[in-house]
């Protein structure tokens, strides 16, 4: 059983989404999708580092735009709340394979950075046994998203040679440390957050079982 804990309804999932599939934001989050292999391809196989460059610079203009029209038109939904950042975390995902195929950057932050995502996926069959959905992104994790994503695109340039790379490779490192650090410290904020949770909802249920 959820506990009352006060939260805003929709902390964690949100049950007052409607459940509408075919949607001007989900079709996009759907393209977004198709787009990884894409991405990871062009980086791994042809090094086509320009073109990878704009299929990252179009997926980023489709987030954006996705966002944007779900609250323009009133297209929210269940499906477009997982879409979105399922779309994010692949495409960080691709990345991280092919800068460590790369050496562009090394394993250990790859590590650390999916690391952290297997640990959060952890938390979610626990959710649902109290009772919650998947949790909608937070802000700070949000934050860190961007900063990542901004980052990627200045490495993959950095690896090159000439005036723009050296311009590039302090900047990208900089975004990665700092997307990295909020990465991290946003799944700490939610790991506390489940613990406060599900701990709630145990002492809820034993003094529901106590009383006469």
């Amino acid at each position: 059983m959820p506990p009352t804990t006060g939260e805003p309804a929709g902390e964690l999932g949100d049950p007052q989404a409607p459940d509408r599939i075919l949607t001007v934001p989900n079709l996009l989050s759907v393209l977004r999708l198709l787009g990884v292999p894409l991405f990871l391809w062009l980086l791994l196989g042809p090094h086509a580092d320009g073109w990878a460059l704009v299929v990252l610079m179009v997926s980023g203009f489709s987030d954006w735009a996705d966002g944007k029209l779900a609250r323009l038109l009133n297209q929210t939904s269940k499906l477009g709340v997982l879409l979105d950042p399922a779309a994010d975390r692949l495409y960080i995902l691709a990345t991280l394979v092919a800068f460590v195929a790369r050496d562009i950057i090394p394993l250990w932050l790859a590590v650390v950075i999916v690391g952290r995502d297997l640990l959060l996926g952890l938390t979610l069959p626990v959710l649902r046994r109290h009772g919650y959905g998947p949790p909608p992104v937070h802000n700070l994790g949000k934050a860190a998203t961007l900063a990542l994503l901004y980052a990627f695109p200045l490495l993959l340039l950095a690896n090159g040679h000439g005036t723009m790379s050296d311009i590039a490779r302090p900047i990208g490192w900089a975004f990665t440390i700092w997307g990295t650090a909020l990465y991290l410290w946003a799944g700490v904020l939610y790991v506390v957050h489940v613990v406060r949770l599900v701990r709630a909802d145990i002492a809820e249920s034993a003094a529901g079982a106590a009383r006469p």
